[in-house]
């Protein structure tokens, strides 16, 4: 047992037991260096005797190695990627440098992990360990944390050990403090019993706790010099192995700049150095290497590693990698790294290699190891147009690889050399993307105008993409004068009709009459965007999506379905997960508008996971609020009032305003549906009073307006929103628009003749009933009670359906003031008891797919899906995949 550890120990015993049960868990172990972290997963591991252990360690130096800690954690295993699904397995080999680098998606690479892992826990639970986790390599990073974020019903537990900085966001995290006085004097009494009193009552105050130092302290000759713990202890290991022989400090710095264990390298470096093997076995016996599982080398701590490198002389240190480099003739990518090492003044030839090396790491999808090559290259350059080049590649590979300030600072000076208009276009548009992933939506936009100004003569196409990126992020601040500047400066390009650009231009038109002269004006330039998009089968990704979004705008939710569920269909089947959050986005909505909430609720759900993956912001806040309507709907308040606040927090960084607008609605539809009509009608008109007001929302959500005004006794505040409402609908020329308008007026001037106007069908089931509440309200205040029982209990059945139990409160209320008795509520929706990940799988399941297929399009393990369908299937009454399919669950 560790001292002081228990409590630690037993959250890691939990896990170790769920996955016993089948349940799988991850970890995050934060620390210090030395405060144990490595010791509490040798400790794990030793006491996990059943179950199959896999280990890797992160270096320092391997952040150029696209996959290497990756490699080494799976690499007992790799055999058993045969068994993964054909994509996945081309994906993982392809990564980990086993097959041809298909230049897959990199969440491809991140699910056949997860599969994998799954695959190997089907012989029993398994523990995987990764230590030093900081330093992982950034595309091992990726898949590793993509895995442990859907890990679920595998049996698999993945944990952890890492110093602060190591960005693994949305698994559960602890932190490792320091060791009690108690414990810490245990701890020395038995590593030191013999210690003078006074040195060691010395030791206990200067190591603060620290078990590494406790241990360490001791043995060097001044323990106590002024300077921060974790430098301490390396200044100790520094001693220690300046105190071996000449042969066994050459091979203690040999195994740290080589970095992978692998002891077949170092020993023959070492044999062009004239070191003998015995030097290996001193260093062993000196506690500094050890031999690990497989036979490669291991330090027996890394401040060993980092003493090493530091302690030793420049000379040496070149010596160390020109032998290396000397050695590496069937490891391109290593040998790169080592000659740039030895590298003292520019070398086009080493810089040639590390541009390959950068190529390889690219088709791989190591993002940022091929920016860390391409910026070591293009410091060993001199011919100013390769200078340009390596630089605008790295930064484009920096900001590929998630690393914005350093794809920043990359762009800038590279921006400083290039002449040529499609360069300028290309740094303009990747500071514009930098600049929109950091939240600086205002940045993004004027670089596009001033780059698009500098190319618009000698490049008009180039100029007008610039042109029509910006107007597309104008748009979503509700900016009407930036987006009317990018349509003016796209109208006066010399465009031609085979640049294709015609429909884009016609968007970014239609965006400004929207903004400028409000929505019912755009809607005849954005129309044939819709129809454009419906006709496209397979492919154009970028139309197809503005297609999606742009339904929207114009009231077509059916199209909107359409095209968002063939997108993300296409999209998960073939991978292309870039697309997946804004295709979700545009899917939930189309399923809110047409009332199919459980459906919003997966496509939502399942759209946020995938945006927090990709660091995308803006797509986070969209979902989010989106998620907060159907919560309102739901009457759960707790739940709407905290992904409103989140959506607040997204407005403030990055000034979108769709996000924002579809909490603000949310929140005024639950005070609506609460009969707090003053606060909702106060909560749409402060909305107005900003961006919102360029929103589409501020459309849809005029009727809301116009009733809670009625019913707050307030009907002059519903001529605005009315008039809204009105002036849309007549542009629109859309049966559920006339039957709202309809509602609107008869709330304002009720009569028989205006609500059966607004009863007409037109698909939007919630609406519908609304009409049914409000015009059985009506009736009874009429006496007219057999007339209004019937439309109330069509509003109730509906609303129960639905699943909008706030709406279903106040018809049962209704009903019972009409003098019916109401025994029992009528049974909600059977899709209404499923999470949103079950109904999701059921959703697939239902159309044939197996586990793995499903688990593919969903990024979980084929168990996962297993445990989730048959979690679902008592909900739903059946018992088998056959029953299921003879279910009717309603349209997707």
């Amino acid at each position: 047992m560790l001292k002081g550890r228990q409590e630690d120990q037993a959250v890691v015993d939990g896990l170790l037991e769920n996955a016993r049960a089948g349940r799988s868990g991850a970890l995050v172990i934060y620390g210090d260096p030395g405060i144990g972290k490595s010791a509490l997963l040798r400790s794990v591991a030793e006491r996990a005797t059943d179950l199959r252990v896999l280990r890797s360690v992160g270096v320092e130096t391997e952040a150029e190695l696209p996959f290497a800690a990756l490699h080494q954690l799976l690499r007992p295993e790799l055999a058993r990627a045969e068994a993964l699904p054909e994509r996945q397995a081309l994906a993982l080999k392809g990564a980990l440098g086993l097959g041809e680098a298909a230049g897959e998606d990199r969440f491809l690479i991140g699910l056949g992990t997860l599969s994998l892992l799954s695959e190997i826990a089907e012989d029993g639970p398994l523990l995987c360990l990764v230590d030093d986790a900081h330093w992982l390599d950034r595309a091992s990073a990726d898949a590793l944390v993509f895995a442990a974020r859907r890990l679920d019903a595998e049996g698999v537990v993945l944990l952890f050990a890492a110093r602060d900085g190591f960005n693994a966001q949305g698994l559960p995290e602890r932190r490792l403090g320091p060791l009690d006085a108690e414990s810490a004097a245990e701890l020395l009494t038995e590593r030191d019993p013999h210690l003078a009193e006074g040195l060691r009552s010395r030791v206990l105050t200067e190591s603060s706790g620290n078990p590494l130092a406790l241990i360490e302290l001791p043995r060097t000759g001044d323990p106590f010099t002024p300077m921060p713990l974790p430098r301490r202890i390396q200044e100790a290991y520094a001693t220690r192995i300046a105190r071996l022989p000449d042969g066994a400090q050459l091979m203690i710095l040999l195994a740290a700049v080589e970095n992978t264990g692998d002891l077949g390298t170092v020993l023959r470096a070492a044999e062009r150095l004239g070191i003998g093997a015995e030097s290996l076995g001193t260093a062993e016996r000196a506690g500094f290497l050890t031999f690990a599982d497989g036979g490669g080398l291991t330090f027996a701590h890394p401040l060993m590693r980092a003493a090493a490198v530091h302690s030793a002389a420049f000379d040496q240190r070149l010596v160390v990698h020109r032998a290396l480099a000397d050695v590496l003739d069937d490891q391109d990518d290593r040998r790169a790294w080592h000659l740039a090492a030895v590298a003292l003044r520019p070398d086009e030839q080493v810089a040639i290699a590390l541009e390959r090396a950068a190529e390889r790491a690219r088709t791989r999808h190591g993002h940022a190891a091929a920016a860390a090559a391409l910026e070591r290259a293009a410091e060993l350059t001199t011919d100013p147009g390769s200078l340009a080049r390596r630089l605008t590649e790295a930064a484009v590979a920096a900001a590929d690889a998630g690393l914005p300030d350093r794809a920043q600072a990359l762009a800038e000076r590279a921006a400083r050399l290039v002449e040529d208009p499609r360069s300028i276009a290309r740094l303009a548009g990747l500071r514009a993307r930098v600049a929109f992933e950091r939240g600086s939506v205002h940045t993004a936009h004027d670089i596009l105008l001033s780059g698009a100004s500098r190319v618009a003569e000698l490049d008009p196409v180039a100029a007008g993409l610039m042109l029509i990126d910006a107007g597309r992020n104008a748009w979503q601040l509700s900016d009407p004068r930036r987006v009317e500047e990018a349509a003016v400066r796209l109208r006066r390009l010399p465009l031609r009709q085979e640049d294709g650009l015609d429909t884009a231009v016609d968007a970014v038109e239609a965006a400004a009459e929207s903004l400028g002269h409000g929505p019912a004006r755009a809607l005849p330039g954005m129309r044939p965007l819709v129809l454009d998009a419906r006709g496209i089968e397979r492919g154009s990704y970028g139309l197809r999506v503005n297609g999606a979004f742009v339904a929207g705008l114009v009231g077509e939710f059916e199209a909107q379905r359409e095209i968002s569920a063939a997108l993300v269909e296409e999209c998960g089947a073939l991978g292309m997960t870039g697309w997946l959050p804004i295709a979700h986005v545009t899917l939930a909505a189309s399923a809110v508008y047409l009332g199919r909430f459980a459906d919003a609720k997966a496509d939502a759900s399942e759209g946020l996971r995938i945006a927090r993956d990709f660091g995308q912001p803006h797509r986070t806040g969209y979902l989010e609020g989106m998620l907060a309507w159907i919560a309102a709907v739901e009457g759960d308040d707790a739940r709407c009032a905290e992904l409103a606040a989140r959506c607040a927090e997204h407005f403030t960084v990055t000034g979108i305003a769709n996000g924002v607008a579809w909490s603000e609605w949310a929140q005024a539809m639950l005070d609506l549906s609460r009969g707090r009509h003053a606060q909702a009608l106060d909560r749409l008109e402060s909305a107005l009073s900003g961006p919102v007001r360029h929103q589409i929302q501020a459309v849809y959500f005029a009727a809301d307006q116009v009733e809670a005004a009625v019913r707050a006794g307030l009907p002059d505040r519903a001529k605005e929103p009315l008039e809204r409402l009105a002036e849309w609908a007549g542009a629109a020329r859309l049966d559920w628009a006339d039957a709202v308008l309809a509602r609107c007026r008869a709330l304002l001037e009720p009569g028989d003749e205006l609500f059966s106007a607004a009863l007409k069908p037109h698909g939007r089931p919630l609406e519908q009933a609304r009409t049914e509440l409000v015009y059985g309200e009506w009736l009874r205040r009429e006496r007219r009670k057999r007339d209004a029982r019937t439309k109330l209990r069509a509003a109730l059945e509906t609303f129960q359906r639905l699943g909008a139990a706030p709406w279903a409160e106040r018809a049962a209320a209704e009903l019972r003031a009409a003098g019916e008795i109401i025994a029992a509520p009528a049974a909600f929706d059977k899709l209404a008891g499923l999470s949103p990940q079950e109904l999701q799988i059921v959703r697939l399941a239902m159309t044939g797919l197996t586990n793995r297929e499903i688990g593919a399009r969903l990024f979980v393990s084929p168990k996962t899906v297993s445990y989730h369908l048959y979690r679902a299937f008592p909900k739903l009454g059946v018992s088998s995949r056959v029953e299921l399919a003879r279910l009717d669950l309603g349209a997707a």
